[in-house]
C-alpha cells in the first residue's frame, strides 16, 4: 500500500509540474503527424473506390480466381464444417508455444519427414501471427539474444514490411545485399555474393526461400549452393522468408529445396512460414516459426526465450485457423485435397502469366516480355517505371505498384488484352520525370 500511495503522488507530481501540464484543450498527441499507407493497401483502396467498368488491380499479394473473386480452398470449407460438429472444442487458451499438432507438422513440411535435424530434435517452432509475426519474433529474438550483429540484411528490392519491421526495433540496422539485376531482369549472383562476402561476418541475412517478393525470380540450385557456401564461410544467419510454399513450382518439396540444402550443410537458421497463401486463411493469421539449432539443447533453450517474446506481445496465438492447418496438414485425406488446391492455384498463376505474354506479344509491345514466363510465384516485375505505371493507374484504371511489381493474380483471360493495350500506351506515351 505504501509504494502504490508513493508512485501515485510522484505520479501526480509530474503531472502538475509545468513540463508536463496540459493547456486548455491541447492533446498529449498534438505532435502526432499524418503517415501515408503503404503504397500497396492505399492503391488498392483507390481501385476499390474507382468506379472505372474495366478497372482492375495488380496491387495486393493474394490468391484470385479465375473470375478475379477471393477463393475459400474447399478442404479449408471442410474443415470448418468438422470443427464446427466437434462438441469435445472448447475455446481454452493454446499454450504460448501454439497448437503443437500445427507446428510439428509445418515443420515436417518445410524440412522434410526424414529430415535428420527433426530426427535429432534440433529443429522447434512455435506458432505465430502469419508470416508477418514470425518474422518480427525473429528480428525480437535477434535484438536479444544476437548481441553481436545489428545488420540485417535483406535483398534488394524485397517486401515493403521487411524494412518496416526492422526500423521499428531499436538496435537494428536494416541492410540491403544485390539481388536484381534490371538488365537480365534476373539474379545478379555476382553482386549478391559479393554483398554478402563484404558483410559483417555472422551477418542476419533474410533469404526468400522461394518466389521471391516482388520481383518473381529465384536462384537455381546451383546458386543456392554458391550463396550458402558463401554464407558458410562468412558464418552469417540465415532467416528464410517462406510465405510461398508452393507457389513457385507447384511442388513443396522442390520450393523447399533452398532451406533443406542449408540444413544439410549444418546451419543453425530460422524459417518464418505463411499459411496465408497456401491455404487462403488471410484473416486467420496463422503462421509458423521454425528454429533450427547446433544441438537439441540450444534450440529448446532458444525455443523458450521465444515463448516468452510471445507472452510479452500477445501471450498466446488463435485456435481457430491453426486447428484448420492442422486437419489439413495431418489427415491423409485432407492433405491430398489441400495439395490439389495448392497445384491447381500455380496452375492459375501459369495461366495468367501465359495470358498476358500472349497479348503483349500479339500486340507487338515494345520489348522483350520473356521474364513474365521465366518468373514464377505470385508476383512479376514487369520492369516498367514508375511514369509508365503512373499513367497505367491515371488514364487505365490499371493499378499496380509503382515499382513495376504486378500480382499475377489479378490478370485474367478476359482482362489480360486491356491490361496490354495499358502497358503499350504507357510504353509509347509516358513521359519521364
Amino acid at each position: 500500500m505504501v509504494t502504490v500511495l508513493t508512485s501515485k503522488v510522484l505520479f501526480f507530481k509530474k503531472l502538475n509540474s509545468s513540463s508536463y501540464r496540459v493547456q486548455g484543450d491541447m492533446s498529449h498527441f498534438s505532435e502526432v503527424s499524418y503517415v501515408d499507407l503503404p503504397a500497396v493497401f492505399h492503391l488498392s483502396a483507390r481501385h476499390n473506390a474507382d468506379q472505372h467498368p474495366e478497372k482492375v488491380n495488380l496491387t495486393i499479394g493474394a490468391y484470385r480466381n479465375e473470375a478475379g473473386k477471393p477463393w475459400v480452398l474447399p478442404v479449408v470449407t471442410k474443415a470448418e464444417s468438422l470443427l464446427a460438429a466437434d462438441e469435445t472444442l472448447n475455446k481454452e487458451y493454446l499454450s504460448m508455444g501454439g497448437l503443437q499438432s500445427f507446428t510439428d507438422a509445418a515443420t515436417r513440411l518445410v524440412l522434410g519427414e526424414n529430415s535428420p535435424v527433426i530426427n535429432e530434435d534440433r529443429a522447434v517452432a512455435l506458432q505465430s501471427l502469419s508470416g508477418t509475426g514470425a518474422l518480427h519474433l525473429a528480428f525480437q529474438f535477434i535484438r536479444q539474444f544476437y548481441p553481436g550483429c545489428k545488420d540485417i540484411l535483406v535483398s534488394n528490392p524485397s517486401w515493403g514490411n521487411h524494412k518496416l519491421m526492422v526500423d521499428t526495433i531499436p538496435g537494428l540496422n536494416f541492410v540491403q545485399y544485390t539481388y536484381y539485376d534490371p538488365a537480365t531482369m534476373g539474379v545478379d549472383l555476382e553482386g549478391m555474393c559479393r554483398d554478402l562476402e563484404n558483410a559483417q561476418d555472422g551477418s542476419v541475412v533474410v533469404l526468400h526461400a522461394c518466389a521471391h517478393n516482388p520481383t518473381g525470380i529465384d536462384p537455381t540450385m546451383a546458386q543456392w549452393e554458391k550463396i550458402a557456401e558463401v554464407c558458410k564461410k562468412k558464418n552469417h544467419f540465415p532467416i528464410f522468408d517462406l510465405a510461398y510454399l508452393g507457389y513457385a513450382t507447384g511442388d513443396f518439396d522442390q520450393d523447399a529445396a533452398s532451406i533443406r540444402l542449408f540444413a544439410n550443410l549444418g546451419f543453425e537458421f530460422m524459417v518464418c512460414q505463411s499459411f496465408a497463401k497456401i491455404m487462403g486463411l488471410y484473416c486467420e493469421r496463422i503462421g509458423c516459426l521454425i528454429f533450427a539449432g547446433k544441438t537439441a539443447e540450444i534450440a529448446h533453450k532458444c525455443l523458450s526465450q521465444m515463448k516468452i517474446i510471445v507472452r510479452s506481445i500477445y501471450s498466446n496465438p488463435p485456435a481457430h485457423g491453426a486447428r484448420i492447418a492442422s486437419m489439413c496438414l495431418n489427415n491423409r485425406e485432407m492433405r491430398r485435397e489441400w495439395e490439389d488446391c495448392v497445384k491447381e492455384m500455380h496452375a492459375r498463376i501459369r495461366r495468367s502469366r501465359e495470358y498476358l505474354h500472349t497479348a503483349l506479344k500479339t500486340l507487338n509491345v515494345p520489348g522483350s516480355w520473356e521474364h513474365i514466363l521465366q518468373q514464377n510465384g505470385m508476383f512479376s516485375f514487369t520492369g516498367l517505371t514508375k511514369a509508365q505505371c503512373e499513367l497505367m493507374i491515371e488514364k487505365h484504371h490499371v493499378y499496380l505498384l509503382k515499382s513495376g511489381r504486378i500480382s499475377m493474380c489479378g490478370i485474367t483471360k478476359e482482362n489480360a488484352k486491356y491490361v496490354a493495350n495499358a502497358m503499350n500506351d504507357a510504353i509509347l506515351n509516358a513521359k519521364e520525370n
